[in-house]
Formats: C-alpha cells, structure tokens, sequence
C-alpha cells in the first residue's frame, strides 16, 4: 500500500513541477527527475499511510481544479524571498485555512529543530543544505523552514491535521523526523549510514 502511495504522489508532483513556469526560464532541476523522485520519496517514507493517502488526495483534487501545487508552493516561498513581487500576486493564491495556521507554525517549528540536530551531528553533509531560517533568505537563497512553510500552506486542513498528528507523535516518541528523511535519501545514494555519508561529503 505505501509504496503504490508514494508513486503516485511523486508522479502527480513531477507531472506539476514540470510544468511551474518560472520568470528566468526552466530550472536546471525541473531537468533532473531522479534527483527531484529521491527526494520526495525519502521524505514520503516517514510519513504512515493515512497521512499519504490525505496528500495524494490534495494532488487529485487540485489537478482535477486545474491548480498546481508545485506553483502555489513556490509563489508563496516568494512571500519572504520576494515580498515586492509575491504582493502582486498573493490574491491569486488560494487562503490559507485559519485554523490550519497555528499548526502549519508548529510543524515548521518542530522541524527546523530537527534540522539543527542533524547538522550538529553530521555537518558536513548538511553544509550541502539550504540555509535554515528565514531570516536567513535572499532572493538566490530559500531557506529550510521557508520552504517548509511555503509547502505545507498548499496542503489542505485534513492533511494538514494528519501530518500535525505524526510530528507531534514522532516528538513524543523521541524521533527526529529530519534525520529519518536524511537517512533514506544517502541510502538512495548508496549509502548505508549517515555518518558515512557525511565523511564523504
């Protein structure tokens, strides 16, 4: 069941990020799907089957609504990387649910810290990285939680509720959630642990 899950979220996301038409031109990593499949797919593997099952609904609907999250996602990152250019085109952007906000914030937050964790025990391999704040932005520069927070603004409020759910299930149990998503991704490299992954870095 996971894996069917997870093929066709990252078949409906490529199919989406393939079309984002960008102001400069076709990004060099809209050209590189194996990349782009490693990586939603290492993150897609944390998540339990309901959460997945949610998201790929999301992607259905929003297709079948003639929207493209993979678009939505990057205009709202735009929010913070280009405010002057995101306020010309906010009121396009659907609303983000009000009681989904407080969550979204939550999730972001928690992950971040995730994030900080990693990077304290495998540097070199997460210098590879976004920067990780969004004070840390710049028009060439997303940061990690901007990121995040720019794609978890595209996930409707029963995704949302679902992933809330898992986060604070992963909190509770000990586990970091960033670490999890980073140990699939250098497997998918060839590697077996994360610390070989970072002496190679």
């Amino acid at each position: 069941m996971k894996k069917e899950l997870i093929a066709a979220i990252i078949d409906l996301e490529w199919a989406m990020f393939d079309d984002v038409r960008n102001v400069g031109g076709r990004a060099w990593c809209q050209n590189d799907p194996r990349t782009f499949r490693i990586m939603r797919a290492s993150q897609a593997k944390t998540w339990p089957d309901e959460l997945l099952a949610s998201y790929r609904d999301d992607l259905v609907a929003a297709r079948a609504a003639g929207r493209n999250l993979m678009t939505e996602k990057y205009a709202r990152m735009m929010e913070s990387t280009h405010p002057e250019e995101f306020a010309q085109i906010a009121g396009a952007l659907p609303p983000v649910d009000p009681k989904s906000r407080a969550a979204i914030e939550e999730i972001v937050a928690i992950n971040v810290g995730w994030e900080e964790e990693v990077a304290a025990k495998y540097p070199r391999l997460s210098a590879r990285g976004r920067p990780l704040r969004t004070a840390e932005d710049t028009p060439c520069a997303t940061s990690f939680e901007t990121y995040g927070r720019g794609e978890l603004r595209t996930y409707s409020p029963e995704t949302i509720a679902l992933l809330h759910a898992h986060t604070m299930h992963q909190v509770r149990e000990g586990i970091n959630g960033a670490e999890l998503v980073l140990q699939n991704m250098v497997e998918a490299y060839g590697y077996k642990t994360l610390a070989e992954a970072n002496d190679r870095a």
